[in-house]
């Protein structure tokens, strides 16, 4: 991968040669690495909102990211090759994924329960995903890939389609779900604009910079206009926050988010969000040990659809 990796993926390439992987079993193991991290970090998020703005909060964490990569970077002595003809399109794509996508959705997870918001998570992001990939030529669409989001569809509805059914989502659930799919779209957009630029650019550099680019651009805008910025700036957050936000720094910013762009621009963006059918049966499983949030039958059953799914998509043709 042009010789330039994370110190993550460099522990990842290591434990390839130990053990003779092929690339695409090191590449599935990457996939794992990332649907565990981004599992916990819906759980990481929940505890940072509860008590800290979502905007400072995000802001501070993805700032302190890109310039902890940015460091790394410069101590590896690697030059910041940015053409100028991408410095717009990078700037945007910034805004897509961290300014926009994080301060929306995280205002969005301090009224829905953990496991609702990654399960919705789950069913926007391949489908939106593959379908900005098909808008932009990035993309083919597959019946493999209609048998992986048809299989995840239905897991969804089994775990949350009754109580939508039956009335049972309260108005401020339902503003937070909106903020959840806001967010989303966000993402998915931003994450599929984002491949064309590692043509030119290293997927380590061009997750430094929009980490910063984006964190920064939403620091600025916390503290200008974000009320309760005045109190958190005092950083004392309580232990469960600050637990959460050095989760979502080291193995959220700092490795899974590597990793991703490294499989967006291998597996492309329709396969590589897949990872969305895996993380929300590890954050509905914390959700029930933390915050007790109950699971039926029938919710099991959809959880059980969503691995499926996400094993379909992963399977070679």
């Amino acid at each position: 991968m042009h010789g330039m990796m994370s110190p993550l993926s460099s522990s990842a390439r290591s434990l390839n040669l130990r053990l003779a992987l092929s690339p695409l079993a090191r590449q599935r193991f990457l996939f794992a690495t990332l649907c565990i991290v981004w599992g916990v970090n819906w759980l990481a998020m929940k505890a940072g909102v509860a008590a800290v703005p979502p905007g400072f909060f995000s802001g501070t964490r993805w700032t302190f990211a890109g310039l902890v990569l940015l460091a790394w970077w410069r101590l590896q002595g690697r030059p910041m090759r940015i053409p100028p003809r991408v410095v717009r399109r990078l700037v945007f794509v910034s805004m897509l994924l961290i300014s926009l996508n994080a301060v929306i959705m995280l205002y969005g997870l301090r009224y829905v329960p953990v496991g609702l918001a990654a399960v919705i998570n789950a069913g926007l992001t391949p489908v939106s995903m593959l379908g900005f990939g098909v808008a932009f030529g990035l993309e083919r669409f597959r019946l493999r890939q209609l048998a992986a989001f048809a299989l995840g569809i239905a897991g969804i509805f089994l775990l949350f389609g009754p109580k939508a059914i039956h009335g049972r989502l309260d108005y401020v659930e339902l503003l937070g779900v909106a903020g959840i799919i806001i967010g989303n779209l966000f993402y998915s957009y931003g994450s599929v604009a984002s491949q064309p630029l590692m043509r030119v650019v290293s997927p380590v550099l061009l997750t430094a910079v929009t980490n910063f680019t984006g964190g920064f651009i939403l620091l600025v805008l916390s503290l200008l206009f974000e009320p309760g910025v005045g109190q958190a700036i005092s950083f004392q957050w309580g232990a469960a926050a600050w637990a959460g936000w050095l989760f979502m720094v080291m193995a959220g910013s700092l490795g899974a988010t590597i990793i991703y762009f490294f499989l967006v621009r291998d597996w492309g963006p329709g396969r590589t969000g897949m990872y969305a059918f895996v993380s929300p049966v590890i954050a509905i499983l914390l959700g029930m040990a933390v915050y007790g949030e109950r699971l039926d039958i029938a919710e099991a059953g959809g959880m059980v659809l969503m691995l499926l799914g996400a094993a379909v998509a992963l399977r070679r043709a």
